[in-house]
């Protein structure tokens, strides 16, 4: 059976087909680093090591890019409050990221590149739209995006200029220099006491969104298969990383758009005027990191999930199930009187290969993790029904590598 995905850009269940058959070009936007990064972050970035991580559980062959943006208005603020040099920062931050998603048990991407590396490739990209009439240069050497210029501009979020506008209010910057309300900065002229690289328009920093479109370009090529990130970055930011690469390039940006949901804090959107903003690290004081993975996960990534503790705690309890389960099941392998399997004990593992079957099913209908969770939790239930202290060392291991395959996705 194939896996089906929701697609944001055509807002269906579309089957998953790769560019290239057996190999998949992934790519997540990363965290800006000027702080460690919060619980709703750590959704996403569980949710998308997930989708990784079964993707290679069937087979592909998985690029997975995550960048960090390492320069941006929040960081100068940041490095200026601290004292410090944003480089400095970055690498701290950077350090601190590391640290967490270890917890999370989290794989490292293949390819963690920071904005900062890739300043030449933004400029390149930058010196075409100009080059092609996408962009223009105003007083004080910014460079904008001409989003008038892209018919199609607003596919992702599906709505037109106009419907954008009427609900903008925040999401449009004031600055009378621009030609549209909604062009927005590909390189920012340097400002007093501000890191700056050279542009043939002038010295500056790129703006966020060519960022990540320069690296997903030079690590993944002109077309990516799987694009994703959280839900609030649909408008602008990944709309204008469609806008600016497609312009560059003549090609669609990515093919398949996936966007987790929000997470809220006990009923409540995170805030913190609220007294209930959490970083990971603040979580991972009261919980172990595999806990809050699995509560992460205990809902499926399109819809909300609320962050209350005593959920985290039955979430903490059925953690252990399994977990004890392995652990009776090593034990019974390392003191197993008998080596051979009997006919019934063949039997019985012979049949616990349905739960594999079904795990696959939820996973393949837009990595439903609730639902191969409790398949999970069903699994051990069956095989503890019949774990006794005569089980051989063939049935116990057969069904502790069981066990670890589904669950190490």
């Amino acid at each position: 059976m194939p896996i089906r995905l929701y697609n944001d850009l055509t807002r269906r269940k579309e089957e998953f087909v790769p560019l290239e058959e057996g190999k998949v070009r992934f790519y997540n936007c990363g965290p800006t680093v000027y702080g460690r990064f919060h619980i709703g972050n750590g959704r996403n970035f569980v949710v998308v090591d997930t989708i990784r991580r079964y993707l290679m559980y069937r087979g592909y062959q998985v690029t997975f890019v995550q960048n960090f943006t390492d320069i941006d208005d929040k960081m100068i603020a940041r490095a200026n409050e601290r004292g410090i040099s944003v480089a400095q920062l970055a690498e701290e931050m950077i350090a601190a990221y590391e640290e967490d998603v270890k917890a999370l048990n989290i794989l490292p991407a293949d390819y963690h590149p920071r904005a900062t590396e890739v300043i030449d490739a933004q400029i390149a990209m930058i010196q075409e739209l100009l080059d092609k009439g996408y962009a223009y240069v105003v007083p004080g050497g910014d460079v904008y995006y001409r989003v008038t210029r892209k018919p199609d501009y607003g596919k992702l979020s599906h709505k037109n200029l106009e419907e954008l506008l009427a609900g903008a209010s925040e999401r449009v910057d004031p600055d009378d220099r621009k030609e549209h309300p909604f062009d927005f900065a590909l390189w920012k002229g340097q400002k007093p006491g501000e890191p700056a690289w050279d542009a043939p328009w002038g010295a500056g920093r790129p703006g966020w969104h060519i960022e990540c479109s320069a690296m997903a370009r030079q690590f993944l090529g002109d077309t990516i298969d799987i694009h994703a990130g959280g839900e609030d970055l649909i408008f602008p930011h990944h709309e204008n990383e469609i806008a600016q690469s497609e312009a560059v390039t003549g090609k669609p940006f990515a093919r398949y758009w996936i966007h987790n949901a929000f997470l809220n804090v006990e009923g409540e959107k995170m805030s913190k005027s609220k007294n209930n903003f959490f970083t990971v690290q603040d979580i991972l004081r009261e919980y172990d990191g595999e806990v809050v993975r699995l509560y992460l996960l205990s809902a499926h990534y399109r819809t909300q999930l609320d962050f209350r503790r005593e959920l985290v705690e039955q979430t903490k309890a059925g953690l252990e199930r399994l977990r004890n389960t392995a652990s009776n099941l090593a034990y019974a392998a390392a003191h197993a009187s008998a080596e051979k399997m009997t006919p019934d004990e063949a039997a019985s593992l012979a049949g616990l290969s349905r739960f594999r079957e079904r795990f696959v099913e939820h996973m393949d209908d837009d990595f439903h993790t609730p639902g191969a969770i409790a398949v999970l939790y069903d699994l051990v239930r069956e095989i503890n029904s019949q774990l006794n202290a005569g089980a051989s060392r063939e049935w116990a291991e057969g069904s502790l590598a069981l066990l670890k395959e589904l669950a190490g996705v």
